[in-house]
């Protein structure tokens, strides 16, 4: 029975095909698994498709001489066991073995732990069933040529199901199944798909059967417990959790306020204060650009959840916003969790592919489009801010988020200002009070942003109008001192990573102080 079902090698070119398909599928995965903990930065992907092909590379080696030393079919479909359970267990024990690799690294790691965490736990949650999924190929082509004859042709066709395979498993998660389902979802989908493959053979072949059921009781167990998952399992009382085809999502709320993350370790995107009162962020002082307006027609690339477009339609009532946010999910959260007004139009679009088809000027166009923890590299260069200059109305005023406080020579907020200043002569820079963040405000010309003390004596609301005063005396000219980035060399994402790198360093000081001094039990006390 068992020689009969792989006579016609049909079932060994299925086997080829959807192992093909969960390996870029459980690749997909990985991306959005370890992008709330560490964005999904090239970087990050990076370190993703080099350990997997690492491992893939491995598997082939090791599954070669697995074939040639005992050729038994029957240990493919093991193997194929053990890396279904595997990958189903990875929605139920991911998240805390990341948490583990990352808080052990925070008293041992002086640089580089994003880096270093990434790649630690991508080690540790995919390389073993990627190793056993790596040994399909050599072992495939040990059981379906009989003869040097037909050689060729049968490599051919396990290489041609394989790839077609994997191209399936590249666009099902990302179109179809992680929007709806989820990534959990997405992991036990092709664990069962895997595990229907050894199912199939042990049943056909009249096999393994305690071994079946076994395995099966395990997928069950892992589904009940995977599928009730959360990235961020110390949260006790989210708002909203998802996910889209671009981000992570997170709503929190209380009686106070809403806020908005697409990361559970870092960085807020939007904060909705529900008294009206300002936020105590970056969009206050944002608020700087249309108060030397006056409003106006104002343009936001990164709308988010829309906190700049209210607080422009509040402090300005005669102002008109026009938000453009790439992610659609996001929209129908501002509609729906942070009371965005239908009369603030957003359009679901790439900030830059906008401008580029967009004939419009605008008094303030604001840039705050964040993939993660940096500005995509698309509109980061000097020909984005280019482009952003030439739909700036006369006497406008460009406010841009820089995100992250750096220090060193070359830094990524330096390398921002030497780009944005190549285009604008006139740039102003402030500091965000108890945050990382720094404001930029740019023009074509010093006198517009000399205006701002005075502007900020006729605002009417007191709150708002003390705050700019506060910009107003503490806003610098930056030194320009930087190379500016292009769309040829933009690397904003390891600029950002250093930058968030250092942060993070500065903020864990205190606590590796403590583990320095008291060690574990200090630090489970201080924590």
């Amino acid at each position: 029975m068992e020689k009969g079902l792989l006579k016609s090698k049909t079932y060994l070119y299925a086997t080829a095909f959807f192992s093909g398909m969960s390996v870029m599928a459980v690749e997909i995965g990985a991306s959005r698994l370890l992008a709330p903990y560490f964005s999904a930065s090239q970087i990050v992907w990076t370190i993703i498709i080099g350990v997997i092909m690492i491992a893939l590379a491995l598997g082939n080696v090791w599954g070669g001489h697995l074939a040639d030393r005992d050729p038994a079919p029957a240990n493919l479909y093991r193997r194929l066991f053990f890396a279904a359970l595997w990958i189903a267990a990875i929605p139920v024990l991911g998240k805390y073995i990341i948490a583990l690799i990352s808080g052990l690294l925070i008293v041992a790691v002086e640089t580089n732990l994003l880096v270093t965490a990434a790649f630690l736990s991508c080690v540790a949650i995919f390389v073993f069933p990627l190793l056993l999924l790596g040994t399909v190929t050599p072992s495939l082509v040990k059981y379906a040529t009989s003869s040097l004859d037909e050689n060729g042709r049968v490599v051919g066709n396990i290489g041609a199901f394989n790839t077609a395979g994997s191209i399936i498993g590249t666009f099902l998660p990302t179109f179809v199944t992680i929007p709806a389902a989820g990534t959990a979802a997405t992991f036990l989908i092709f664990s069962g798909v895997l595990l229907l493959l050894g199912l199939g053979y042990f049943l056909l072949a009249g096999i393994e059967k305690r071994f079946c059921i076994l395995s099966l009781l395990v997928f069950l167990i892992c589904t009940l417990l995977g599928t009730n998952s959360s990235p961020a399992f110390w949260e006790t009382a989210l708002a909203y959790e998802g996910e889209s085809v671009y981000n992570y999502l997170q709503v929190k709320e209380d009686e106070k306020t809403t806020i908005f993350s697409t990361s559970v370790m870092f960085s807020i995107q939007s904060k909705r204060v529900k008294d009206g009162s300002l936020t105590g962020m970056y969009f206050d002082y944002a608020l700087a650009a249309p108060t030397l307006t006056n409003g106006g027609n104002i343009l936001i690339l990164g709308m988010g959840t829309g906190t700049f477009a209210e607080q422009c339609r509040r402090y300005f009532p005669s102002s008109n916003a026009l938000g453009v946010e790439i992610d659609e999910t996001i929209i129908a959260l501002s509609r729906k969790y942070f009371e965005l007004p239908d009369e603030i139009p957003v359009v679901a679009y790439d900030g830059r592919a906008y401008l580029q088809m967009d004939k419009n000027h605008y008094d303030v166009i604001m840039v705050d489009a964040f993939r993660d923890i940096t500005i995509p590299f698309q509109m980061s260069s000097l020909e984005f801010f280019r482009l952003v200059e030439q739909h700036l109305a006369p006497g406008g005023v460009v406010t841009v988020n820089l995100n992250m406080r750096a220090g060193g020579a070359g830094n990524i907020n330096e390398r921002l200002i030497a780009t944005i200043a190549s285009v604008f002569p006139a740039i102003r820079t402030v500091p965000v009070e108890n945050g990382t963040n720094l404001a930029l405000f740019a023009a074509r010309d010093e006198a517009t942003l000399e205006r701002l003390p005075q502007c900020a004596e006729i605002l009417q609301n007191t709150e708002l109008s003390s705050l700019m005063r506060s910009v107003a005396a503490s806003w610098q000219s930056p030194a320009r001192i930087g190379e500016p980035l292009t769309d040829d060399k933009a690397p904003v994402e390891l600029l950002g990573m250093r930058a968030l790198d250092g942060i993070i360093q500065k903020e864990l000081q205190y606590y590796k102080n403590i583990y320095r001094r008291e060690g574990f039990d200090g630090l489970r006390k201080a924590l």
